[in-house]
């Protein structure tokens, strides 16, 4: 594969493209998908995913098709150029580190984080910040936000830890069925081992932050804070002050939360408040 002529036809959809490239090495190794699997250390589960641009690949994933094809780093730096595709250049730092974080956690107090939307309510929420786009515009911002999604469904994902408040679901964003939806996928993704979600009632009163905002850890430590306003687009900071008072400040947001249990119940419930 050439890098030159790689970059020149590269196409909108990353991930798709991403699939035919690891589709055609794994043809040109002479490898049935199982056996590609196999050298590469995954799951043919995954391989398919990402032959069929279902998800575009990790940056792990893209190494092992490196060493696999003995072609050191040619396949990562195509999956990094593929990976910002489409993203405004102030979200592209977060993306990396949202795609090497061991561990990410959120506090949503306006609308549900990125990772954890359907791709109806992730369209009433782009349709609603950019009124003048079109539907194919729309549906690009879309579908750039549920190939992000792959970084929690990899074997080996980060422990997502969010806490939303309760105003967010009980907003009727999109309408009462695409509401239903997103809190019935919501609880769903609650049944993960690496997905905590806690519920931030109006009964807490105050909140101790007024504003989202997203910490991601490396190798288990804190790292950054993302945060996002209308005018100035996002901001990644990793002043040690400043990611020590995100810290701090989730740490009340989570103490004053109410536990996983009861927070299920709640989603259960506002979901048949959406149905009614």
């Amino acid at each position: 594969m050439s890098e030159a002529a790689d970059q020149a036809r590269e196409p909108s959809n990353g991930a798709a493209y991403f699939g035919e490239e690891a589709k055609a090495l794994r043809e040109a190794l002479g490898l049935s998908q199982g056996q590609f699997a196999a050298e590469l250390h995954y799951r043919q589960a995954q391989v398919s995913k990402v032959e069929n641009g279902t998800v575009l690949a990790s940056a792990a994933f893209a190494e092992a098709m490196d060493r696999v094809a003995g072609t050191p780093g040619v396949y990562a730096r195509l999956r990094a150029r593929l990976s910002k595709q489409g993203h405004p250049e102030w979200f592209v730092p977060y993306i990396a580190l949202e795609e090497s974080a061991s561990g990410i956690t959120d506090y949503s107090c306006t609308f549900l984080m990125g990772l954890l939307q359907t791709p109806e309510y992730a369209t009433a929420v782009f349709r609603a910040a950019h009124p003048r786009e079109t539907e194919a515009q729309l549906k690009e911002h879309v579908e750039l936000r549920m190939r992000r999604q792959a970084v929690i469904e990899r074997d080996a994902p980060p422990l997502l830890w969010v806490v939303v408040h309760e105003a967010v679901l009980r907003t009727r964003v999109g309408g009462s069925s695409v509401m239903i939806r997103q809190l019935e996928h919501l609880a769903t993704q609650m049944a993960s081992p690496h997905v905590t979600v806690q519920v931030l009632p109006y009964k807490a009163g105050a909140s101790p932050s007024h504003l989202p905002f997203t910490l991601l850890s490396l190798n288990g430590a804190p790292h950054s804070v993302y945060t996002e306003t209308p005018t100035h687009g996002g901001q990644v900071d990793d002043t040690s002050s400043v990611v020590a008072s995100a810290v701090g400040m989730f740490d009340r947001l989570r103490m004053a939360a109410l536990s996983e249990e009861e927070s299920l119940a709640l989603i259960r419930e506002i979901t048949e408040v959406h149905a009614k």
